[in-house]
Formats: C-alpha cells, sequence, structure tokens
C-alpha cells in the first residue's frame, strides 16, 4: 500500500535573522493522523518552524509543501486559502479580549473562500456559522460560554475555548504552539484529553511544542474514549507509538526525530534533558 501523501513537508529548509539561525537545513514531514511533538530551548527554531510552515515567515533557502503545494511562490490571497485547512493554537490562546467567546471561536469561519468554494463544488451547502461554534465549544465542554467574555473564563478555559476556534474549521493540520504552558497538571491533561480527541475523531495531522515531556508520553501511549469521555492508556494494539515522533531542536537545529523509545536511549545530554522535564 502505497503511503498517504504528506500535509506538511519541509526540503532543506534555512532561514535566519541577521547571523543567527532561526532554522537549519531542517527536514519534516508530517502525514494524516500522524503527531510530532518538538522540544527545545527558548529560541531554538520550534514556533520559527510553525511560522515557516504557515507561510508566516518565508526561508532563505529549501521548500515548504503544505497539503503537497509549494507555498514558496504563493500570493498572500493564496497563503490565506491554504491556511484555512490549517487549525492554529496560539501560545496563551490567544483570543480577542474584546470578543465574546463565539465571536472569538467563529472568527476563522469568517471569508473562509475557499471552504465555501469546496461546498459549493461538491454540491453541498455550508452549515451555520453558529451552529459549527456551538459545536466546538460542546466539543471542548464549554458550551454554555458563548456570550462571556475572555477575561470571565479561568487560564484553562481560555486555553480550552483556544482549541475550540482551532478545530472549528475541521481542519487537517493542526498546529499547537505550547498547548499546556502555565497551567497545573490536571487542567493540562484536560487540554491534552481535548488534543488526543482532535485526533482520534478526524484523524488530524498534529504539530505540538511544549516544554512538558509528559505531554508527548500522553499523546503517544494514551487514546481519548468516546464512551467514558476520557483519555485511556493504549492496549498494545492500539498504541499511538508509531504515529507520534519526538523532536528536538537547538539552534534551528532538528537536533532528534524519533520514537518515545529512541528518545529514552539518546545519550546527547542536550535531548536527555527534556526527559527529566517530567510533569513541569
Amino acid at each position: 500500500m502505497s503511503p498517504k501523501p504528506a500535509v506538511l513537508r519541509l526540503e532543506d529548509v534555512s532561514l535566519f535573522f541577521g547571523d543567527t539561525a532561526g532554522l537549519d537545513h531542517v527536514n519534516f514531514e508530517l502525514r494524516a493522523g500522524e503527531t510530532r511533538v518538538l522540544f527545545g530551548e527558548a529560541g531554538a527554531g520550534k514556533t520559527t518552524l510553525l511560522k515557516v510552515a504557515l507561510g508566516l515567515l518565508k526561508p532563505d533557502s529549501g521548500k515548504v509543501y503544505l497539503f503537497g503545494q509549494d507555498i514558496g511562490g504563493m500570493t498572500e490571497q493564496e497563503l490565506f486559502d491554504v491556511r484555512a485547512r490549517v487549525g492554529i493554537l496560539f501560545q496563551e490562546g490567544g483570543l480577542f479580549d474584546s470578543l465574546t467567546i463565539a465571536e472569538n471561536v467563529a472568527y476563522p469561519l469568517l471569508n473562509q473562500r475557499v471552504l465555501l468554494a469546496e461546498a459549493a463544488a461538491n454540491g453541498g451547502t455550508q452549515r451555520p456559522v453558529e451552529e459549527r461554534v456551538q459545536e466546538a465549544l460542546n466539543f471542548v465542554e464549554l458550551g454554555q460560554t458563548l456570550e462571556k467574555v475572555p477575561s470571565e473564563l479561568s487560564g484553562g478555559m481560555r486555553r480550552r475555548v483556544g482549541i475550540a476556534r482551532a478545530v472549528v474549521t475541521g481542519p487537517a493540520l493542526l498546529l499547537y504552539d505550547s498547548p499546556t504552558a502555565g497551567l497545573d497538571p490536571i487542567t493540562a491533561n484536560t487540554i491534552i484529553a481535548l488534543l488526543l480527541k482532535e485526533r482520534e475523531i478526524r484523524n488530524t495531522a498534529t504539530v505540538m511544542v511544549t516544554h512538558r515531556y509528559l505531554d508527548g508520553h500522553l499523546m503517544a501511549n494514551f487514546r481519548y474514549n468516546p464512551s467514558s469521555g476520557k483519555m485511556e492508556r493504549a492496549s498494545r494494539g492500539q498504541s499511538e507509538a508509531a504515529t507520534v515522533k519526538f523532536c528536538v531542536m537547538k539552534n534551528g537545529l532538528l537536533l532528534f526525530e524519533g520514537t518515545e523509545a529512541e528518545l529514552q536511549a539518546a545519550q546527547d545530554p542536550y535531548v536527555r534533558k527534556f526527559l527529566r522535564h517530567g510533569s513541569s
């Protein structure tokens, strides 16, 4: 059986900020249903990789393919249309303080020209925005918060709203930038359960930047159980370990990429220190 086409592929991508490497000859590939967990110190290149993947930053050399399309020569409008198929959770949730929760979640659905065109081409009709917003908030168990504003919610609830906004378009690719940063361990695990839920219900490709080793461990070894609404340890036959890879970045280099077992066996002191972060 031929392999699934790559959702995201970086080929020998380099990007420099003056003399500082943001990305240094990075090769990276991700397919539907797969997860990449990115570790690295501040400034290592993790967020830069996400921005390059979206075309928000243009590399100095190399090629970036999103859904099989070379985005290097695209116009801003063309990039806007391609990005419509990507869900993004920004650091700290990235909500608009002046908008209600419903308006925040609806934001990616507005002006989705490419999605409207695809629906028309398939003879379908676009579901009402309000219905999709309610569904996304129900997904993160915040269906009663539509009229509230971000300041009325806890940090963990705001992060869950950010996930609702990321998944409301039904994207094929999800980019999570530090989804559990600053949260207590119980709330952080709730966020990871939602990420598992999205990956397994829709078979999305997932890139997750994190400083918390436990986040990656849960993504590789746990599944979302729709019957209980909770995550549970996967059985040997259900393990996601084959589709979850751990990446470690340093000074723009993709220093390590492999399974959790390979990460645990790594001898490089820089790579190994991310094993010590446990649930921090």
